[in-house]
């Protein structure tokens, strides 16, 4: 989370390209952008996180600080 504000972008940022959730965190680009200007949401969006990336582990994708590591060849 950055210590700044709470949020849980990891500064990986690495998309989904099927449900354009973030692999490091689970945030949308949308949520991102919305994460300063509607501090309402920002509880609705924690609540996603966990079961998004559950699922993309799930489907064998890197979550975490694991989705910035880069594959060896």
């Amino acid at each position: 989370m950055s210590k700044q504000d709470g949020r849980p972008c990891m500064g990986i940022c690495r998309y989904d390209d099927d449900t354009g959730w973030c692999l490091a965190c689970g945030m949308t680009r949308p949520e991102k952008k919305a994460w300063k200007r509607m501090p309402a949401y920002r509880a609705a969006i924690l609540l996603a996180l966990a079961a998004r990336l559950d699922a993309l582990a799930a489907e064998g994708h890197p979550t975490g600080t694991a989705a910035g590591k880069r594959k060896k060849d």
